[in-house]
C-alpha cells in the first residue's frame, strides 16, 4: 500500500491508510433489520469517547477540547481514548456494538456500513437544533440516511488544481479564477499541451500518482470526473448504466490521455520543486504549497466534463454508539465539540475547511477573499450522492453500506484505465461486480 503524509490520512475524506479497513467492511454483513437507537440515559456521569490518532496538533486540539469540556461543568465526564489511525476503522469493524463507546469518530464513507451493522444511532434527538442548524449543508448531507442524521463533522474536505502562476504565465496559459469559469476538459488538455512545450521533460501535471489509484485517493480524487461527465458511481442502487455510461467512458478516456503529461511524483515534491505547473489534489496540500510558491500559488477548480465542475467532499465525523446508555450526555459533548472555539482550533491545526457555517465564515483561509475561498464556494453547492445536477459542485461519495465494494472496484478500474485498458471494458467489469455484491446483500438496505 502506498505511503503518504499523516496530514492526508487525517484530514482528507478517507485516508489511504483506511483502504484496507474499508475493504474489510465489505465482508462484514449481518446488518439490516430494525434501526438501532441509543438509550437517552440521565445526561449525567461518565461517557467514553473514541477517536483516531492523527497529527500531533490535531490530537492536541481534541485533547484540549475534552479537558475544557470536563472543566466547564460537573455533570458529565468524558474519557477520551485515541486509537492508532492505521487500525482505527478496522477496530470499530471488529468490535461488538456493545463494546463500542458512547461517542466515536468515524470516517465519512464508513458511516452507512456502521449504521447497517447497528453500530451507530441517530443523533437528531440528542444534538441540539442550534448545532444541527450551524452544520454546513455538505456536512449534513454526508451524515444523513433516510432523513435521519448519524454524524456531524468538525471539518470537511475539497479538491482543486493548484497552479504555479509563473509557469502558467510563461506558457501563455489563461486559467480560471472561480468555479463559474472552470476549464472544460478540452481546455484543460490544451493547457497541458501548452505547458508541455515549455517544460524540459514534458511532464506538467501531478495527480498524486504516488498515493496509488487503487487506494481511496483514486475514488475521492477522480470519481468527480465521472460526476462531471453526467455519470455516477451508483444510481438507484445500480452501477451498470451509471458507472459505465457512454459519458463516463468518454471522460475516463480523456483522463487516460493525460498520462503522458503526468509526473509520477515518486518523491512527493513534483509541485513544490517546480517540476510541474499543475497539481490535482486537495485542500490539505495548501500549507506546503503556499510555503514553497508564495504569491505564485493559484487555486483552480477541476475541469468541467459537461455536467459542471465537481469536487469530492466529506471527512471524519462524530456519532453516537448504538449501544450507548447515555445518549443525552453524548449529545451534550458533541454540542460542545462542534462549537466555534473547538472547530476553529481543529481546523487551524489541520488546515481543513470548517464544517460549521459560523467557523467557515470566520476562517482566514476559507472566508470570502481568503486564499482557499474556492473550496468554501464548492462546498456551498452540495450535490449529495444521487441528484448530481449541473448546478451543484460537491459530490458526496455513495452513502451505502456497500461503499467498500464500490470504491474497491472503481479504484481497480481507474488504475487499469490509467495503465492503458479499454475504459468501457474496465468500467463495465467494475459495474457488474458492484451490482453482484449488492444483489448478494439484498441491496444493503437500511431501514
Amino acid at each position: 500500500m502506498s505511503s503518504t503524509s499523516r496530514k492526508y490520512r487525517r484530514t482528507a475524506c478517507t485516508g489511504l491508510a483506511l483502504a484496507l479497513p474499508l475493504a474489510a467492511l465489505a465482508a462484514c454483513g449481518g446488518g439490516g433489520g430494525t434501526d438501532a437507537s441509543a438509550e437517552a440515559g440521565s445526561g449525567k456521569g461518565t461517557i467514553n469517547v473514541w477517536a483516531h490518532q492523527g497529527q500531533k496538533s490535531e490530537d492536541a486540539a481534541l485533547q484540549a477540547a475534552v479537558k475544557s469540556f470536563n472543566s466547564s461543568q460537573s455533570k458529565i465526564k468524558v474519557e477520551l481514548k485515541l486509537l492508532p489511525g492505521n487500525d482505527y476503522t478496522k477496530t470499530i469493524t471488529t468490535t461488538d456494538a456493545s463494546k463500542l463507546p458512547d461517542v466515536m469518530e468515524f470516517d465519512g464513507p464508513t458511516m452507512a456500513n456502521f449504521v447497517y451493522n447497528k453500530k451507530l444511532a441517530p443523533i437528531d434527538d440528542y444534538v441540539s437544533s442550534k448545532t444541527m442548524a450551524n452544520a454546513t449543508d455538505a456536512g449534513k448531507t454526508q451524515g444523513e440516511i433516510g432523513g435521519k442524521h448519524y454524524g456531524l463533522g468538525m471539518y470537511d474536505s475539497g479538491l482543486g488544481i493548484y497552479g504555479n502562476k509563473k509557469l502558467l504565465d510563461t506558457a501563455g496559459v489563461k486559467y480560471p479564477t472561480s468555479v463559474d469559469d472552470a476549464w472544460t476538459a478540452d481546455e484543460f488538455t490544451a493547457a497541458l499541451k501548452a505547458l508541455k512545450d515549455k517544460d524540459s521533460d514534458g511532464k506538467t501535471l501531478d495527480i498524486q500518482e504516488n498515493n496509488g489509484l487503487t487506494t481511496e485517493w483514486g475514488t475521492y480524487g477522480f470519481a468527480p470526473i465521472v460526476s462531471s461527465a453526467g455519470g455516477s458511481l451508483l444510481k438507484d442502487g445500480k452501477a451498470e448504466g451509471a458507472l459505465d455510461s457512454p459519458k463516463a467512458v468518454s471522460a475516463l478516456k480523456t483522463f487516460q490521455s493525460w498520462k503522458t503529461y503526468v509526473d509520477p511524483n515518486t518523491d512527493g515534491n513534483a509541485f513544490t520543486k517546480g517540476r510541474v505547473a499543475l497539481s490535482w489534489v486537495g485542500h490539505w496540500m495548501y500549507p506546503a504549497y503556499s510555503k514553497a510558491l508564495g504569491d505564485d500559488l493559484v487555486v483552480l477548480p477541476l475541469p468541467d466534463f459537461g455536467n459542471g465542475p465537481k469536487t469530492g467532499q466529506g471527512s471524519w465525523a462524530w456519532g453516537i454508539g448504538a449501544d450507548s446508555k447515555n445518549a443525552k450526555a453524548a449529545g451534550a459533548f458533541m454540542d460542545y465539540l462542534l462549537n466555534d472555539t473547538n472547530v476553529s482550533a481543529m481546523t487551524t491545526a489541520n488546515g481543513a475547511p470548517p464544517a460549521t457555517k459560523s467557523a467557515l465564515a470566520a476562517s482566514s483561509l476559507y472566508k470570502q477573499g481568503g486564499p482557499l475561498q474556492l473550496f468554501a464556494d464548492q462546498l456551498a453547492k452540495p450535490c449529495g450522492d444521487s441528484d448530481i445536477t449541473k448546478s451543484c459542485v460537491a459530490v458526496t461519495r455513495p452513502v451505502t453500506a456497500g461503499y467498500p465494494t464500490i470504491t474497491t472496484k472503481f479504484g481497480e478500474a481507474l488504475n487499469s484505465i490509467y495503465g492503458g485498458a479499454d475504459p468501457k471494458s474496465a468500467l463495465s467489469k467494475a459495474a457488474r461486480a458492484i451490482d453482484q455484491d449488492f444483489s448478494d446483500n439484498a441491496g444493503y438496505k437500511i431501514p
